[in-house]
């Protein structure tokens, strides 16, 4: 089954100590660009988050967010810093008298000046916290995944249908490419009349072999046959257990782009030349449309 790029997951895990909310993005990208959002104090369990999502997911630009919140006293510590207290007191105790300025010096101006007292996060184990974020790590990651296969099925539907239009107008091209030679036989035909009169032998053996050199040249079988086969190929690939394609669609479309330029360029007929139109128009849809998935 084939997963679209684009979708969204989000996860919670809560302990005695802290709240922990993981949320998952992923949006179109060529590769994958992994990216993590989360407090500095809690870096060093980074890389394991990254190898959580690479487990499951190799393409599409990812941002992985990760918010925790601390509900157990023993997370933080408060300390007075009573030497730069000291020095703050001081400094505003000879600016008053210097100056002649009136107001206290109270508890709440000198607790508000920088540095006296500091808020120190307590160290963590880190074993355990990383334990404990991979938990909504992988919920949002699975939760991603079930958004990228439901969408990845809505987009093989769409794709498949795509490739019936294609099928459709590959077949009207075949139809009419015998149709073409005969008229092009016809008018050869009419014109050396219309030329030499009746009173001339029109000779029939160099009318066909102009005949067969256009035909020749505007055959299109070829190309029918490998569109036919790249059709085949595209079903298979939408209807498969292979989950990361895209790059193989890319592909395939690609080769199917090439052999409808080769048809339009060979293409000595109005109904074809609409017809390839229509052909890169429906082949141009998937290609947009492969772009979005994995």
């Amino acid at each position: 089954m084939i997963h679209s790029m684009t979708g969204f997951g989000r996860s919670e895990y809560s302990d005695p100590k802290r709240n922990i909310t993981v949320e998952i993005r992923s949006v179109n990208h060529r590769y994958l660009d992994l990216t993590v959002k989360m407090s500095r104090r809690y870096s060093f369990c980074e890389e394991k988050i990254k190898q959580a999502v690479k487990e499951k997911i190799s393409r599409g630009k990812v941002e992985v967010s990760v918010m925790v919140e601390n509900i157990s006293d023993g997370d933080t510590s408060v300390s007075l810093n009573k030497p730069v207290a000291r020095q703050f007191y001081s400094s505003l105790t000879e600016l008053k008298d210097e100056f002649g300025l009136k107001g206290d010096i109270d508890l709440r101006l000198l607790s508000s000046m920088p540095d006296v007292l500091k808020v120190t996060p307590d160290v963590l184990d880190e074993e355990e916290f990383t334990e404990a974020v991979l938990v909504p790590v992988r919920g949002a990651v699975s939760g991603l995944e079930e958004m990228r296969a439901r969408e990845g099925a809505e987009l093989a539907e769409d794709l498949i249908a795509k490739g019936e239009n294609i099928r459709t107008i590959v077949n009207s091209i075949r139809e009419r490419s015998p149709l073409v030679v005969k008229e092009y036989t016809d008018k050869l035909r009419s014109r050396i009349t219309d030329l030499v009169g009746g009173s001339v032998e029109i000779p029939e053996e160099r009318i066909l072999t102009e005949a067969a050199i256009f035909a020749d040249k505007s055959a299109v079988d070829e190309e029918m046959t490998r569109l036919d086969s790249h059709l085949i190929q595209l079903r298979q690939i939408l209807t498969g257990d292979e989950p990361t394609v895209g790059k193989k669609l890319d592909f395939l479309v690609q080769e199917m782009n090439r052999e409808a330029n080769t048809t339009g360029s060979k293409a000595n007929d109005l109904a074809i030349t609409n017809s390839v139109l229509e052909l890169k128009s429906e082949i141009e849809k998937i290609r947009e449309q492969v772009q979005n998935i994995e």
